[in-house]
């Protein structure tokens, strides 16, 4: 295990801008590829990398975060391998809610100084990739440097969203400048590999993963005015500390809103994804629930799609989607171009033929319907006949059922949308 390393994972603020998703879950506890959560990837990036003491920062709806973390990551009893949850706590010391990411660290300073560790790697809890932070562990050591910050080579029209930053010859970071207009561009341009300059990336941005000696940390955190890592820590200590560059040119993408995540997701059915789930050394981690095969019966075509265990698919068509675990889906249905997140438990017999005779929906999507350019949360109970049709033709709305946002339907969580029910 690399006893040299702590790793604190951020899990962010509200996640305002991936709501309605958000709205009874924080950000890393959101479903991915139908049976993971978010932070499931920065903790598997952490066990590939041979890295076993985690903690993960969070402050809003946690509950749900808590429990997957609680019933998914176990150790041996005779491991010091952790992940641990530190929720925002008020203390005579710090009164008030975390800040920003560097005010959460440092909130969290008298936990994590519990352990015995050279290094502490920050890493997002929001962000899909795959990454052996070794190879950055030792490039950081093996350069002298006290920060190091991953980054990636990104294109002109990428580059306002990002922190970008100028190196010299050794990789050593020499300016740095938070989300620039357009115009600035030209000025901040990097060196990078004839691969990346072929594709027209010539600007490095931060990927908000960071590496900081210890003694270096506790030396920042003890400034009070300080509260965001990207917007002050890094630019304030460029000039006085060695701050290495270490360029990642794999797969990465930020799940900052619905377009972002519904891509992520919907990109995992490509023939050969850029984000690779079938890969022997690179496993993603998750609860390791005791489901049955998913069942698939009458007449169903399914194309260039993802199919989560413990569905049961009932004459069907569905093409580029990804079906989370538990999901069920009635006869002559379409779902196409959409992610349904599944569901948390199954109805027994009973229920359902109680529901039945009721009128009663049962869980899952009836039959008829037809969903695109659609996002159906966990647990929805959606009719029969029921018309689901996202794209540009609609304006963004928020319904106590159901949001737009750009041209993308996300059916909230529990929702039930009556037979014959049209978006």
């Amino acid at each position: 295990m690399n006893k040299s390393t702590l790793a604190i994972i951020l899990g962010g603020g509200q996640g305002s801008r991936l709501a309605p998703l958000t709205e009874s879950r924080s950000k890393p506890a959101v479903p991915i590829a139908g049976k993971y959560r978010l932070v499931d990837i920065p903790i598997s990036n952490c066990i590939n990398s041979d890295i076993k003491r985690m903690f993960v920062l969070t402050q809003f709806n946690s509950a749900s975060l808590n429990q997957h973390i609680k019933n998914t990551y176990h150790f041996s009893h005779f491991s010091t391998a952790f992940v641990d949850i530190l929720a925002a706590e008020q203390t005579p010391e710090n009164p008030t809610w975390f800040q920003g990411t560097a005010d959460a660290v440092r909130q969290c300073m008298q936990h994590f100084m519990n352990h015995n560790f050279d290094y502490a790697l920050i890493l997002s809890g929001d962000q899909l990739y795959q990454m052996d932070f070794n190879e950055m562990i030792q490039a950081h050591h093996q350069s002298g440097a006290t920060i190091s910050i991953a980054t990636l080579p990104v294109n002109a029209k990428e580059a306002p969203e990002f922190g970008i930053l100028k190196t010299d010859s050794d990789n050593f970071i020499t300016s740095f400048i938070e989300k620039p207009k357009a115009e600035l561009l030209p000025e901040w341009t990097s060196e990078v590999s004839e691969e990346m300059q072929a594709e027209g990336k010539h600007y490095l941005a931060s990927m908000g993963i960071y590496i900081f000696n210890r003694d270096l940390l506790v030396e920042l955190m003890s400034n009070q005015e300080t509260k965001d890592f990207g917007k002050e820590i890094i630019p304030q200590a460029i000039g006085k500390q060695k701050i290495l560059s270490y360029q990642y040119e794999g797969y990465w993408t930020d799940i900052g809103n619905i377009e972002s995540f519904f891509e992520a997701n919907l990109g995992l059915t490509d023939e050969i994804p850029k984000f690779n789930l079938f890969d022997n050394s690179s496993k993603i981690y998750t609860r390791a629930r005791v489901l049955p095969p998913s069942k698939i019966t009458g007449t169903t075509s399914i194309d260039k799609s993802v199919i989560a265990e413990g569905c049961i698919i009932n004459g069907a068509t569905i093409y580029h989607s990804v079906i989370g675990i538990r999901s069920r889906i009635g006869k002559g249905c379409s779902v196409s171009n959409s992610y349904l997140m599944g569901n948390d438990f199954y109805q027994n017999l009973e229920e359902i033929s109680h529901n039945s005779t009721n009128n009663i929906m049962n869980i899952g999507i009836g039959e008829g319907c037809e969903i695109n350019n659609t996002i159906v949360d966990k647990n929805c109970r959606i009719g029969n006949n029921v018309k689901l049709i996202g794209g540009n033709h609609l304006e963004d709305c928020n319904t106590p059922l159901y949001t737009v946002k750009d041209g993308i339907i996300v059916v909230k969580k529990g929702a039930v949308l009556p037979n014959g029910f049209t978006v």
